[in-house]
């Protein structure tokens, strides 16, 4: 790993604790240094190194000339009438992306961007009308957390993280995973995994590196069809990543106990919402220990479907749950601001797919 570019300070922001060490012990302090720098900047939040008064001013001096710690920087801020809040960032390049804070029955919830934009285009989902334009980097992902920890009234605190706004978290997978380290590790900000969740549409490698990875953080998966057919309507990447490779890779996961996999589905009107699509979602999931979130559809200009009515939901709900599996319907937040599932985007002119964002 390069700590550091020809004549550029190092960004520390989004490094772990050892590559925090390494930087350290290479500029000749002792590896203690570095847990003291990684808690300053994680778990303390701190943007500057005047603010590490445990460290000694010398050091202070020298990592002020010789590495920089990077921020996200808050460029507007909107609050729904349900107090759901929608921030948007602004990254050092001015990419920006959106980040949603959820207020919910003594639960304060971040649901995280992990792209710029999003390469998969699920129809139903504004961020992808964006096309990709960039992953995030692990520092990004973990400072709008901070960022959001700044911006907290007095007495709020995180208790939740989804990894569910712009982009698909597997898709960028080394930067999420090394964020979702630094956010648990005890010296940072110490999340337990169990308080975290990551969404994906069912990229299925990337299923089997999560669960090969050790981090026991919550796996959700975008669903919304029972079959192939209306998947790859919906869901595009499915034609790569079929529902029989994504549902083994599923049954294969490694779910810790009493934790079950999380399946999203988006009910649309006259297209995945009639009982005969409900009893083939009992069926591809019969022995999986899971639940199932149903999600009205969040309507937007540029997305051609319609939302199912109330009778039709219900009628879904009511066949899976006589069917033994968990079924939640799962209210919008922060629909007057654009804030609610599908409809995170930003304006950019990045309109293109880059070569470094390409599914291999």
């Amino acid at each position: 790993m390069e700590l550091r570019a020809a004549g550029k300070p190092s960004d520390l922001k989004g490094l772990s604790l050892e590559e925090i060490e390494r930087f350290i012990v290479g500029h000749g302090e002792p590896a203690y240094r570095g847990r003291q720098l990684f808690h300053w900047i994680y778990g303390r939040g701190a943007s500057t190194f005047a603010e590490m008064t445990d460290l000694p001013i010398a050091l202070r001096a020298k990592l002020a000339e010789q590495a920089s710690i990077g921020t996200i920087i808050l460029a507007a801020r909107e609050v729904s009438q349900d107090g759901a809040r929608k921030y948007l960032f602004s990254c050092a390049d001015g990419r920006q992306i959106e980040t949603v804070l959820i207020p919910d029955e003594g639960r304060l919830t971040v649901c995280l961007s992990t792209q710029v934009g999003c390469a998969l285009a699920c129809a139903f989902c504004l961020t992808g009308t964006m096309g990709f334009v960039r992953h995030l980097q692990s520092g990004e992902i973990v400072d709008q957390v901070l960022a959001l920890q700044r911006d907290l009234q007095p007495g709020e605190r995180i208790s939740n993280l989804v990894l569910m706004g712009m982009g698909e978290p597997l898709h960028n997978y080394d930067a999420t995973v090394k964020a979702l380290t630094i956010l648990a590790h005890p010296l940072g900000l110490a999340y337990p995994p169990r308080r975290i969740a990551l969404s994906t549409v069912g990229l299925v490698p990337e299923i089997v590196r999560l669960g090969q990875s050790g981090l026991e953080v919550n796996l959700a998966v975008s669903l919304h069809a029972a079959n192939d057919e209306l998947r790859n309507r919906l869901v595009p990447i499915n034609r790569r990543y079929p529902l029989k490779e994504l549902i083994a890779a599923l049954r294969a996961y490694p779910l810790p106990s009493r934790r079950r996999l999380t399946f999203e589905y988006v009910l649309i009107d006259e297209v995945n919402d009639r009982p005969e699509d409900a009893r083939d979602l009992v069926k591809l999931l019969r022995g999986l220990r899971c639940k199932v979130n149903l999600l009205p559809l969040n309507e937007a200009h540029a997305i051609p479907f319609r939302r199912s009515s109330r009778e039709h939901i219900e009628a879904f709900q009511h066949i899976l749950k006589s069917a033994g599996i968990v079924a939640t319907i799962r209210e919008s937040r922060g629909l007057d601001i654009s804030a609610a599932c599908g409809l995170l985007a930003t304006e950019t002119d990045q309109k293109r797919l880059d070569t470094t964002g390409r599914l291999t």
